[in-house]
């Protein structure tokens, strides 16, 4: 799988940026706010619909303009896919493959898998558990098709009872629908609880071995499960929070509310473990994920590295740039002096200027 082709309209700071990338490694070097990760976050969205940031539509808007677009052109399968996203400052997005719009902007999961790798995810073991969820759910919904109908459905159900709670307040008699919504709850839940046992499961056979080789063979990295609730306690707990759900108007138990722990012999690394022993996890936990995707996908997803490098000793470095040797990469960085210097092999490389874009050193 590789990008071939970005081209943006009115994205961000670009007027206008049509651009071809090489199927191994691209750098794409400048000095801050020049418009680089801008490129990354266009991708990111072309294969899930979403900002990685978190961003609205109308905030990736170039200033001044009402509607955006992303053009991005995937060789996947030797199959040649064309995603175009169009952005508008008070309507939903619209999203076309291959000349087709789609009803969902669901439907485009699974069609560019990307794995995204900031600076911020080396925090993501001592940050708080949405982020080790939106991990989990951003991989899954990518891989799973039933995952993200699932996962869907789970949260417009966990709104609207969180809705219905609020409503009781002046409509007690609005509470014999809740068994209903509890009902559904149910269903779709144990459906997610199941699936992210079984990636963690899945990720624990990878993750091993790379971070025992990322720790000079002196750790051992297990990853934990930590479900909110069981499948077999799942039912009985949603009934005894009733009071509280009531109390606090929001659903206070479900996978919504799962985590995950990351354990060097039996010690949590989020409470215990050094600056260095978190990030060492956190690329072994990037680094499973790019061969979780392959071995699921069977093919290289693409990867994107947003100035990650400049976060890493050299020995990290390395250990990241050689396990990516066959995978569409993508670099953001500030200068060359880094890859220069470790005689990295560049296949393209794109000064960034003020939103402009400039092939070649």
């Amino acid at each position: 799988m590789i990008v071939k082709k970005l081209e943006l309209l009115n994205y961000r700071n670009y007027e206008y940026l049509n651009i071809d990338f090489d199927s191994g490694i691209n750098i794409l070097y400048g000095d801050n706010a020049q418009g680089k990760t801008n490129i990354l976050e266009a991708l990111y969205m072309s294969g899930t619909s979403k900002s990685h940031k978190n961003a609205k539509d109308k905030e990736t808007i170039k200033f001044g303009e009402e509607e955006a677009h992303i053009k991005t052109i995937v060789l996947k399968n030797d199959i040649e896919y064309k995603i175009d996203i169009h952005l508008k400052s008070h309507k939903n997005k619209g999203i076309a493959i291959n000349g087709v719009p789609i009803k969902k902007a669901t439907e485009l999961f699974g069609v560019l898998n990307i794995i995204f790798f900031s600076p911020e995810d080396l925090n993501i073991i001592k940050e708080g558990p949405s982020e080790r969820r939106r991990f989990i759910d951003m991989e899954l919904c990518q891989l799973d098709k039933v995952y993200l109908h699932n996962l869907t459905n789970y949260n417009k159900i966990l709104n609207q009872r969180n809705k219905l709670l609020k409503d009781m307040l002046d409509k007690p008699s609005l509470r014999d629908t809740l068994d209903s919504w509890d009902e559904q709850l149910l269903k779709y839940g144990k459906e997610i609880i199941e699936r992210r046992k079984k990636f963690i499961d899945d990720l624990n056979e990878v993750i091993f071995l790379i971070h025992k080789k990322l720790s000079g063979n002196k750790e051992e990295l297990t990853i934990t499960y930590e479900p909110d609730v069981t499948l077999s306690n799942y039912e009985n707990a949603l009934k005894e929070a009733i009071k509280k759900d009531e109390r606090f108007l929001t659903t206070s138990v479900g996978p919504h509310r799962d985590d995950m722990a990351f354990l060097i012999k039996n010690v949590d690394l989020r409470k215990y473990g050094s600056q260095g022993q978190q990030r060492t996890a956190a690329l072994s936990l990037k680094l499973s994920e790019i061969e979780l995707v392959k071995s699921i996908i069977k093919e290289e997803p693409i990867l994107l590295l947003d100035d990650v490098l400049s976060e890493l000793d050299k020995g990290r470095q390395n250990q990241l740039l050689s396990s990516i040797n066959k995978t569409q990469t993508i670099i953001t960085c500030t200068g060359l002096d880094e890859f220069i210097n470790e005689r990295i092999s560049l296949n393209k490389v794109f000064h960034v200027i003020d939103g402009k874009v400039y092939e070649g050193n």
